[in-house]
């Protein structure tokens, strides 16, 4: 069967609106004549001019959260415990069978920045494109978010989900979930203000707490979600394996089938 592979991660990278301040990326690149030196260190007596054309290596320094870039959450990011009190598992205990399904995409991109998506949304959307959720199908959401990545409003943009409309999907033997946005909540600048409007603390992170009554994991800042179809794909996700941590960065790809 023909296939074309999608990239629907985003590249890492600094000076670009992608995370608040105190989360942002930093990358030094150094390049080959930089690095020269350093490589004749390893070999006594080795000098740059022996190279060739006197170059090294080139070689990235990086600082940077397990929450930066294209990344998967895992349970442990959202509580201590899932599933009705069991410890949460870290990125490194996450089922590898959760990580190479087929997926489904939501298209949300008509809902306002801030919406908090509800069930009976979901269920109209997947009339719309007449796919009935299976077990560990990986569900992916194309918001508004996805055409602002690295632009200064990006953190603003997109719908986002709650408890309710996480649980059911969840409910549905759904394990793993994607957006383009940066958080699977609804953007932290819109539930701000509905928190100033209601003083109800449960509205604070509730998708992501979700996960305490039902273990998932989720992806947030994917890319290129626009040029997907809705059904007849399969994502891989596979996350770096980062010992009990809460999150891995992970190339996620689309295989589209044609």
């Amino acid at each position: 069967m023909p296939r074309r592979l999608v990239d629907i991660s985003v590249p890492l990278e600094a000076g670009i609106r992608s995370d608040p301040d105190p989360m942002l990326p930093e990358i030094d690149y150094r390049g080959h004549a930089e690095t020269a030196p350093e490589v004749c260190s390893v070999f006594p007596g080795l000098r740059p001019d022996q190279l060739p054309e006197g170059m090294g290596w080139a070689v990235e320094d990086v600082r940077i959260s397990s929450h930066n870039g294209t990344h998967m959450d895992a349970p442990w990011h959202y509580h201590p415990t899932m599933d009705g009190g069991a410890p949460a598992i870290t990125i490194d205990e996450v089922p590898l069978d959760w990580c190479c399904q087929p997926g489904v995409k939501l298209d949300f991109r008509g809902l306002a920045d801030g919406y908090v998506v509800k069930p009976d949304d979901i269920e109209r959307e997947l009339r719309r494109i007449g796919h009935e959720l299976q077990p560990l199908n990986i569900v992916v959401v194309n918001t508004s978010a996805g055409a602002r990545y690295g632009h200064e409003d990006y953190l603003s943009k997109g719908c986002g989900f709650g408890r309710e409309s996480t649980l059911w999907l969840t409910e549905r033997g759904v394990r793993v979930v994607g957006t383009d946005a940066w958080s699977w909540d609804a953007p932290f600048p819109h539930t701000a203000q509905r928190w100033r409007q209601t003083g109800d603390p449960s509205i604070i992170w509730e998708g992501h707490k979700a996960g305490i009554e039902r273990g998932y994991c989720q992806i947030e800042k994917l890319g290129n979600l626009q040029t997907l179809p809705s059904a007849g794909f399969d994502v891989i996700c596979f996350p770096t394996k980062i010992k009990r941590a809460s999150a891995g960065w992970t190339r996620a790809v689309a295989v589209v089938y044609e």
